[in-house]
């Protein structure tokens, strides 16, 4: 096994490229890499970042994922910190080392054997996964939309299915090709109107004795009185009732108990034949991490830390985004995993972790809920606002949610690549949308 070495410079290891760990490793190398202050390393199993609040877009084909992804290699060039490819499976707290698992290409051939890389300070960025909380059928029968490469294959899978449907002679009064969404949360809700946006763009190239509303039916199933429970009821109501327009059905109060190969069964008794089922229902920490090495977890797998983003148990080890469980205070539940959590703590490392190298203490998080924003694709975006903006949460919707659900993506891209590369890319992204069929159509 190879062994990273850096003399007596201070080795940062972020393990993570998703949105904060991204955002982190870039603000660090401007600060510390740039000036030789430390070494730093990120680490991914992936070779290329795409936002994942856009992954329900590349699922629907309305996102190119090429045209979005960021090459880790170029970033960590341009950004002074250095790029590992591999996904971390180990930890050694003692020898201050992290182990990665060899890497495969499509073949199963060999591309990087088992390595270890070594530390001084670890930020642990892993995000999360969905959880199918040990459903029957949800592996062998779901896609769970919780990389790029799901989210293509889905795609692929949801263009063959209305080709073939468009192909189908059907019998009258036979069913619909059905698309199934299991959770009905932000990503659950955003895909449904996607989808409904997909296929009726579908059906204006040219697809013979395709109808959407006739060939096409998506239904969302939740567990919970409402969509979107974490959200405010307003918020919860305006959407559904924008899905019910869409003539997009919803079931509520219902768990899934199987996913066969021929539907989704609820507690309830019903049972919904579907061609495609997505399962967006809750999430976990990937399982190794579940008490590495010792640290401590809760029951979801989120490493256990203090307000400074610091493991409970180990000093030299953070942990941040998704797969940390931060507290708020006496009384009130963890930080929630959401992308402005993930954020927000990234802009907080990015001060906290070079105040550490000059001996000076760390900085303490406090979560500060922005409020949230959901995308109907062109249809509508709705939302509500909170904090700066005004005293409790002032709702909004239209042409104004949608501009601030855009700028969401454009404010990652400024901290990641800057505003100059960002206005080069929007303008890229223009012209594209002027070129480009309305949806990827393979």
């Amino acid at each position: 096994m190879n062994q990273q070495t850096a003399g007596d410079t201070h080795r940062f290891v972020i393990v993570g490229g998703g949105a904060g760990g991204l955002e982190l490793a870039v603000q660090l190398g401007r600060k510390l890499g740039k000036r030789s202050k430390a070494q730093l390393t990120l680490v991914d199993a992936a070779r290329t970042h795409v936002w994942k609040p856009l992954l329900h877009q590349v699922a629907a084909g309305t996102l190119d994922s090429h045209a979005d992804e960021l090459e880790y290699l170029a970033l960590a060039r341009d950004n002074h910190f250095a790029f590992r490819l591999g996904r971390m499976d180990g930890l050694n707290r003692a020898a201050k080392e992290i182990y990665l698992a060899p890497t495969y290409d499509e073949d199963g051939v060999e591309v990087l054997p088992r390595r270890t890389v070594q530390y001084d300070t670890l930020v642990l960025a892993i995000g999360s996964q969905t959880n199918d909380f040990g459903t029957p059928g949800v592996h062998e029968h779901t896609i769970m939309l919780d990389s790029p490469g799901a989210a293509a294959r889905f795609h692929e899978r949801l263009i063959n299915s209305c080709l073939r449907a468009q192909a189908k002679s059907k019998a009258p009064g036979e069913g619909r090709f059905t698309v199934t969404i299991i959770g009905g949360g932000a990503t659950g809700v955003e895909l449904s109107a996607e989808l409904h946006q997909t296929a009726k763009a579908l059906s204006s190239y040219g697809l013979a004795n395709f109808d959407p509303e006739k060939d096409v039916k998506i239904v969302i199933i939740d567990a919970a009185p409402r969509v979107l429970s974490a959200l405010p009821e307003r918020l919860s109501t305006a959407v559904t009732h924008e899905l019910r327009a869409l003539d997009i059905e919803i079931h509520t109060n219902e768990k899934v108990v199987e996913v066969t190969k021929d539907g989704v069964r609820m507690g309830s008794g019903k049972f919904i034949p579907s061609g495609i089922v997505v399962w967006c229902a809750g999430i976990k920490v990937p399982d190794f991490l579940k008490e590495i090495d010792g640290l401590e977890s809760n029951r979801i797998n989120q490493l256990v830390v203090h307000r400074t983003l610091q493991t409970t148990r180990d000093p030299s080890v953070f942990a941040m985004g998704d797969c940390a469980a931060c507290p708020q205070g006496e009384g009130k539940p963890p930080v929630p995993p959401r992308a402005q959590a993930a954020h927000q703590q990234a802009a907080l490392l990015a001060k906290s972790l070079p105040r550490m190298l000059a001996g000076k203490p760390l900085l303490e998080y406090t979560y500060r809920d922005r409020g949230s924003l959901v995308s109907l694709g062109n249809y509508s975006t709705v939302g509500s606002l909170m904090g700066a903006v005004a005293r409790g949460s002032v709702f909004i919707e239209g042409h104004i949610a949608k501009w601030m659900y855009w700028w969401l993506h454009k404010n990652h891209q400024v901290t990641v690549i800057g505003w100059f590369q960002t206005w080069l890319t929007t303008w890229a992204e223009t012209i594209d949308w002027a070129r480009n069929p309305r949806i990827k159509l393979h």
